[in-house]
């Protein structure tokens, strides 16, 4: 067949992802073996009933023609509302893009902001996304790691040596995935500073901001940063939404014009009965109290449960729907790690370093299972951790 082009072939590059692990595990899984699933951060429940039946009276509703490209005007509406709340700055439905999913947002923001030969920081740990998706645009990107013995916060120095002149972006997620850090407001400052002294755009990921565990501060908020920052955010995780694939893009009103015309070349609008139900939801509030409750449960539980474990220490961990641990004492070697542990114990983690360099020697837990599943997996881990110190001495 004739060659498939440089950009879409380049966008993944060959060799390993880092879900080895996960993919084993879930194969091991759907074969009938008791393995417990921690790898991977979707929801074990399901999506509100309110919502569903809101979709299915959209769709009874003859809601299922074409749609605006920015969004059904009562979705942006309400979109809006929920940046207002999420960013702590009055927005308006001319401020936000409906776009289909987080993912989609993140995209249009790396598309809206960077050209070919560009230059954007990407603070890591990171989602595992986010290199693939520069690669997508052309763009050069450097990876920032942030210290995990600081709790994974984000260092201004550290950014300001990654610098060049062809820099336009930093990309963030707070709360983060991975490691579950909450960004402090000091470091945020700190983060803002350096955008406005040199003039960039900071791509802000805020789809866990329901989760933070305390005061969500989003750098939009800042002074000078509302004019310059796009907060990519999305239902899957506050409204437990995950397969229903709808995020939005809050930005400067001029910015966000111009992404309707990427709507035009991409979705073509989105579906109107699942506009309307996410409109529904986000006005209601559909499951945002319950599901924010639900995790900060689980995620006590589940530090608890490991506090005190010999050789393992708690980093970040803050909010989000994860846990990271160091175990690099135990064994430096986070994949090897993460192999053994499902060996040995049938429990299914992700390898932190397919987060990042400055995750290696962690292991990501998901806490998307009920508390009793999360309690035996911490038994089983505590035991796998004791025995495999004693093996290998």
């Amino acid at each position: 067949m004739p060659r498939p082009s440089s950009r879409i072939s380049g966008i993944v590059p060959s060799g390993k992802d880092g879900w080895e692990v996960h993919s084993a595990a879930w194969a091991r899984k759907e074969a009938g073996e008791d393995i417990i699933m921690l790898s991977i951060g979707d929801h074990d429940f399901d999506t509100p009933s309110q919502t569903i039946e809101a979709c299915v009276t959209a769709v009874r509703g003859s809601n299922h023609h074409y749609t605006p490209l920015p969004g059904l005007p009562r979705l942006r509406k309400a979109m809006a509302a929920a940046s207002a709340a999420c960013t702590g700055v009055a927005t308006s439905p001319d401020q936000v893009i409906a776009t289909q999913g987080g993912q989609a947002a993140l995209y249009a923001a790396v598309q809206a902001v960077l050209d070919q030969g560009d230059h954007a920081i990407v603070v890591a740990p990171y989602y595992a996304t986010y290199p693939n998706t520069f690669s997508a645009a052309g763009v050069e990107f450097t990876v920032v790691e942030t210290p995990a013995e600081d709790g994974f916060q984000p260092h201004a120095d550290m950014i300001r040596a990654a610098l060049r002149p062809n820099t336009r972006a930093i990309l963030i997620n707070t709360p983060n995935n991975p490691t579950g850090a909450v960004y402090s407001r000091q470091h945020l400052e700190e983060l803002a500073q350096i955008c406005r002294e040199h003039d960039l755009w900071l791509l802000s990921d805020e789809v866990y901001w329901t989760l933070g565990g305390g005061e969500h501060i989003s750098p939009r908020s800042l002074p000078g940063m509302a004019e310059r920052t796009l907060v990519i955010n999305s239902m899957s995780k506050s409204h437990g939404m995950t397969g229903w694939r709808m995020g939005w893009l809050t930005g400067p009103e001029t910015m966000i014009s111009l992404l309707i015309n990427l709507n035009l070349v991409t979705t073509y609008g989105l579906p109107a009965f699942i506009s309307l139900a996410c409109a529904e939801a986000l006005e209601n509030g559909y499951g945002v109290k319950e599901i924010a409750e639900r995790y900060a449960a689980r995620r006590a539980l589940f530090l608890d449960a490991v506090h005190g474990m010999n050789d393992v220490t708690v980093r970040g961990s803050e909010g989000g729907m994860f846990a990271m641990l160091d175990i690099s004492a135990i064994e430096p070697d986070d994949e090897k790690f993460a192999w053994a542990l499902l060996d040995k114990e049938k429990v299914g983690v992700m390898p932190g370093s397919s987060f990042g360099e400055a995750a290696a020697g962690h292991i990501r837990v998901s806490l998307c299972q009920p508390e009793p599943v999360l309690q035996e997996a911490a038994n089983r881990l505590r035991r796998f951790a004791s025995s495999y110190r004693r093996e290998a001495a």
